[in-house]
């Protein structure tokens, strides 16, 4: 089908319409851009090491600015024990030589300016390494100090402290407490870790952490970063007292226990730190942002972290986990935009990141996948590889046809699917270990890309093996061999991306087509864009209009020129006089 076919189906755009969300002229790079998430470990090998590196990237910069993305978001790269991959930082100012140096980083950032990319970098200020200097010398000091002060201490409960100060689970598996052993040999105090055991959260109300922060944004942004993506944003500040919680440790809600009463999670005080934040970029231009990494419930509480002197961004996670529920996907839509509308906010949408079974494999599933919220291994029920790939072709084409900003995960422009046949060995995050293995963890997610099909690892890197292994299927996914073929998932994406700037949907409108919203399909205006999603097992007969991109790209995969297929998303130009129902 080429993008100037025009259909003549019977089917007109005919029947009540849903004005949602308005065009967005309001100035600001962020408000619409497609940022693409780099985990450096996992990217590219470039010295051999089998492990992603700076200088990998640097390397592979001008493959990703064909995309047509605006900006770059790093994964952590800083000075680490890598207990969990980057994000147990023991130094917030340097590189891990894992990586490369601060030369390397330097390196980068000229061939991202040169580009025109904008780089963003992740922060973690939750909590750090426990071989962080400030955790040590807490651990060298006494009870009371400054220096424990600057971490969340507490006695122990029992006759002798044996037992944890509250009930609080980590993230991780286990207890959110680890005891200490003191200096002179006694047991001591216990430390709040929500994550693993090497992450001690750091104590927010004390202003020394507040200010080590504030001089971490100031060391970036001199480098010349265009931003931070703030790791775990609704976590920092606890509930005085630290009370007890019997409901998830994510904080999600549980019966009997609301989300928003999760006694460590979105917290009032911590919208004070973010405006101050927000004023130190503002010192460095207005083109600087911060992007939440938060988890709040329910979905309108989203709109607190983008108020207009906070944030400038926060990831829809509510979308992400919507699926292909078209009931659920058109919920989520509508009170996002509407909470976020009423503050001024874009929303972000995103389906996959490295927290996440990849969305070509959540997809390839006929109901939901043996592992929600877990990585697949290969005891499980495995996916249609196919299927998931057709599927989030679909997916990404109607994301990236939704107003507001978007965010993209490295490979899913290749359809890569999750790592599913690790072995227990070789699996290193640390939820696998905590949990005993009942959980996987997140490492199918993160398996190095392949670049080139016919060099070692599907180029990847040419010395060691990778950290961990890719699938067989890799090699023929690998992006010289998709480029090369008109038909890939890759070449969709360039299209979907380049369409999507030309047509500045991330700029545009919302408004349902209601006689396409059914219980198994879903559809859009976006201007004078109509975007169509099929998910039943039907074909759906299409609106009159000029077709401009199909998510199925060729007639093998079942293409239909009056129909939209089983699977599939198309994007029509349909002019239309009133969008107002």
């Amino acid at each position: 089908m080429s993008v100037d076919s025009v259909l003549t189906a019977p089917a007109a755009l005919a029947g009540p319409l849903t004005l949602v969300h308005a065009a967005d002229d309001t100035p600001g790079w962020w408000r619409s851009a497609v940022i693409y998430q780099v985990y450096p470990r996992s990217f590219r090998d470039l010295n051999g090491d089998g492990v992603g590196d700076l200088a990998g990237i640097t390397a592979e910069l001008p493959q990703l600015a064909e995309l047509e993305i605006d900006a770059v978001w790093l994964s952590p790269f800083y000075r680490s024990p890598q207990r969990d991959a980057g994000y147990d930082v023991s130094d917030y100012c340097d590189v891990d030589p894992l990586f490369g140096t601060l030369a390397d980083f330097d390196a980068m950032m000229a061939e991202a300016n040169r580009l025109g990319l904008r780089l963003i970098v992740d922060l973690v200020p939750n909590h750090c390494s426990d071989q962080h200097a400030a955790f040590q010398a807490a651990l060298a000091a006494p009870a009371g100090s400054p220096e424990r002060d600057m971490f969340i201490f507490r006695d122990g409960r029992g006759d002798s402290g044996e037992q944890p100060p509250n009930n609080w689970q980590s993230h991780f598996g286990g207890p959110a407490w680890t005891r200490i052993t003191e200096p002179d040999g006694t047991p001591g105090q216990w430390y709040l870790h929500l994550f693993d055991t090497s992450q001690p959260d750091f104590n927010w109300d004390n202003d020394a952490v507040h200010a080590e922060f504030e001089r971490v944004l100031r060391f970036w942004l001199d480098r010349g970063v265009s931003g931070f993506r703030v790791d775990v944003a609704h976590a920092l500040v606890k509930a005085p007292g630290l009370p007890e919680w019997g409901g998830r440790a994510d904080g999600n809600s549980s019966h009997g226990f609301p989300g928003h009463e999760a006694p460590m999670f979105g917290q009032p005080a911590l919208h004070d730190i973010y405006r101050t934040w927000r004023r130190i970029l503002a010192e460095y231009g207005p083109d600087r942002i911060l992007c939440a990494e938060a988890n709040v419930d329910p979905l309108p509480r989203l709109a607190d972290w983008v108020r207009p002197d906070e944030m400038h961004q926060a990831f829809n996670f509510p979308y992400l986990h919507a699926g292909l529920d078209v009931h659920r996907m058109r919920h989520v839509i509508t009170e996002s935009l509407t909470a976020l509308d009423a503050v001024g906010a874009p929303s972000t949408w995103v389906l996959s990141n490295h927290d996440v079974v990849r969305h070509a494999t959540r997809f390839g599933y006929n109901g939901p996948a043996p592992r929600d919220g877990d990585g697949i291994g290969p005891a499980d029920v495995q996916p249609d590889e196919a299927l998931g790939r057709s599927r989030a072709a679909a997916a990404s084409m109607f994301m990236l046809g939704l107003p507001g900003g978007a965010y993209l995960y490295q490979g899913e422009e290749l359809g890569l699917p999750d790592g599913i046949d690790i072995p227990d060995s070789q699996r290193q995050d640390p939820t696998f270990g905590r949990t005993g293995g009942e959980r996987l963890g997140r490492d199918g997610c993160r398996v190095p890309l392949p670049w080139r099909s016919g060099e070692p690892h599907a180029g990847f890197g040419a010395g060691a093996d990778p950290w961990l292994p890719q699938p067989a299927s890799f090699a023929g996914l690998a992006r010289d061999a998709q480029a090369a073929s008109p038909s890939s998932h890759l070449n969709l994406y360039r299209r979907m991306l380049a369409l999507r700037r030309e047509l500045s949907l991330g700029q545009g409108s919302l408004t349902w087509l209601e006689n396409w919203c059914t219980d198994t399909s879903l559809a859009y205006l976006n201007g004078t864009t109509a975007v169509l999603l099929n998910v039943g097992p039907e074909p759906l007969e299409l609106p009159a209009g000029q077709v401009l991109l199909r998510s199925f790209v060729s007639a093998e995969q079942g293409e239909d020129a009056h129909r939209l297929s089983s699977g599939e998303t198309v994007w029509l130009e349909i002019y239309i006089e009133d969008t107002e129902s």
